[in-house]
């Protein structure tokens, strides 16, 4: 018997919940990404293993929530002058990506599977259409979903969300078993149009003090209630209209990006959207036909990789157009080169209105589900196999015949206020730095900073560190001060050293190498920001002065006695605890 006709409503809860927390940690931690957890998981407690649920269908339409979700925290980060800027991409990039690559799954299903046009062409158009969570789990994963990448991602599965309400209305107009009446079509596009403007109203003039209201009750739990209300009414709304729910609850999201309550709600549905979205990967995990596989392993198989190969080629073509480089290109081509949860969706109505069989439809839903699963795998593949990408030092000026009175290595936030210093005395500085991007960055605010790795003696030679009176060493990676110190210890020994220490350990190891003067990185700053929090408390001024002078000084006295006594900071533990007034005899 499934769990779906136990006596207990929770046994169905706590098999899903026990399948993802088992599941991801395990995947996360051989490198496999949460995504494929959740699809292994979801085959194991499918109906075709242990058969714990029958029908994971009812599953998958409630996680879709979690889709919906995802859409709308992203649309709080939108606000919708950014949306504007990006309306290139979303119409340009994002068409031209769809259209190409429908065309050629279309032509590949006709040529190599003898379907028919219009089943070739639902089939290829519901293949296009990528998986809006794993592409951007998978971005939220590589830390990229915010950089420039991730927003050429976003605006092509925007457009493909987009694609959806087309598309349906194509199936319609081809579908065998309806004649096209133009007057329920223009009803359906009014009606479309009718929610969009609703949505708009609502959202510039109703949303905010709507929430203004209910903060001023200061009921937690009711402004989680009214976060969830405008994410599932909006998804609503636009699912009633035949439009996309993730659609929808995107909009409402770019409607409130500019609230003073956009933190408030993000912070109310984020824990939601986690969940349902690693029950959405599940659900699609369960809804995979192991049987049909069984049976046309063959054609699923072949259909797998043609069509993904099919996509990734019409993807990277775009993408060079686009001038994307081809790093760039090659990862967008394997993020992208699977269907998408969408895909059912459109499936499904072929099959209502008589375009498609049952038969032909499981094949094809079982080959977006695997592909689904595929990506994740194929990604780490990817990422491997390609080289470090190399910011193009050409045009910048390398490090020669530099004549700095202090030569400082590294301008990153730190390097850039230390250098202040000197520079206001009059003081001549060499800056130097391994970083293009930094270097173009600084030339904007018309800073001259000169190329070079500071850990290579012959650049520390030609940016004048034998004649310069400092340095300052002001990168952020422990091994490279050590070894830039070794070398300037032995090559400049009349050089005065200045280096930034990564933390205390690191600071007793450098004055240990005898470094003339050693800066932790965070010291000071979180000095301040204790003499703040006194301050913040009502503590008197004055006094928050006199107690954070006086815990510096027992904290110079403690490093004193550390180094005096040659302690092994290898072996040093020390226990978190309120400095106390030491004695030096």
């Amino acid at each position: 018997m499934s769990v779906e006709h136990a006596a207990s409503p929770l046994l169905p809860v706590v098999i899903l919940l026990t399948a993802g927390v088992l599941a991801v940690p395990i995947f996360k931690r051989l490198g496999l990404g949460a995504v494929l957890g959740y699809f292994s998981a979801g085959i194991l407690i499918g109906p075709h293993v242990f058969g714990f649920f029958d029908d994971p269908q009812q599953i998958l339409h409630l996680a879709e929530l979690g889709v919906v979700m995802f859409l709308f925290i992203i649309g709080l980060e939108m606000r919708p002058s950014k949306l504007w800027q990006m309306r290139g991409q979303i119409f340009g990039l994002g068409a031209a990506q769809v259209v190409l690559c429908c065309s050629l799954l279309t032509l590949l299903g006709v040529s190599v599977f003898d379907l028919s046009w219009s089943v070739a062409f639902v089939g290829g158009a519901g293949f296009v259409l990528s998986s809006t969570a794993v592409v951007m789990q998978m971005l939220a994963e590589r830390g990229e979903s915010n950089t420039p990448v991730g927003q050429q991602a976003l605006s092509i599965l925007l457009l493909e969300d987009l694609a959806i309400v087309p598309l349906l209305a194509i199936v319609a107009f081809i579908s065998p078993n309806q004649a096209a009446d133009s007057s329920s079509q223009w009803g359906e596009i009014a009606l479309a149009l009718g929610a969009l403007a609703a949505l708009i109203i609502a959202g510039k003039w109703l949303l905010n003090p709507l929430f203004a209201i209910l903060a001023a009750s200061r009921a937690r739990e009711v402004m989680t209630a009214a976060a969830l209300l405008v994410v599932l009414g909006a998804a609503l709304l636009m699912e009633i209209s035949g439009l996309s729910m993730a659609m929808g609850a995107f909009l409402a999201g770019v409607l409130l990006s500019e609230s003073s309550y956009r933190h408030q709600i993000e912070a109310d549905i984020e824990p939601f959207k986690g969940i349902l979205l690693g029950l959405f990967f599940l659900a699609v995990g369960m809804s995979l036909n192991l049987s049909i596989i069984a049976t046309q392993w063959a054609w699923v198989a072949l259909a797998v990789i043609t069509f993904m190969l099919t996509k990734a080629l019409g993807i990277y073509v775009i993408a060079r157009l686009f001038k994307s480089n081809n790093r760039q290109a090659l990862l967008r081509t394997t993020m992208f080169a699977q269907g998408g949860e969408f895909a059912f969706v459109l499936y499904a109505a072929a099959v209502t209105s008589g375009l498609m069989d049952t038969q032909t439809n499981a094949l094809l839903s079982a080959t977006v589900i695997l592909s689904m699963a595929l990506t994740p795998m194929v990604m780490i593949a990817v990422d491997r196999l390609l080289p470090p990408e190399k910011v193009s030092a050409d045009g910048l000026e390398k490090a020669e015949n530099l004549q700095g009175q202090v030569l400082v290595i590294g301008f990153g936030r730190f390097g850039q206020i230390a250098s202040q210093v000197p520079l206001s005395r009059g003081f001549e500085l060499a800056i130097i730095d391994n970083d293009p991007i930094r270097i173009r960055e600084a030339a904007k605010f018309g800073r001259h900073i000169y190329f070079g790795d500071g850990t290579q003696l012959d650049i520390l030679h030609t940016s004048g560190a034998a004649q310069a009176q400092a340095i300052m060493i002001c990168i952020d990676d422990k091994q490279a001060v050590d070894h830039i110190v070794d070398l300037a210890q032995h090559s400049f020994p009349n050089t005065k050293l200045i280096a930034r220490a990564w933390d205390r350990r690191h600071y007793i190891e450098l004055l240990n190498k005898g470094v003339d003067y050693v800066v932790r990185e965070t010291a000071a700053a979180a000095f301040e920001l204790g003499e703040k929090t006194l301050g913040a408390l009502g503590v008197d001024k004055e006094e928050a002065e006199r107690i954070t002078q006086d815990i510096r000084l027992r904290d110079s006295r403690l490093l004193c006695e550390q180094v005096s006594a040659g302690i092994d900071m290898q072996q040093y533990s020390p226990k978190p605890q309120p400095l106390t007034e030491t004695h030096i005899d």
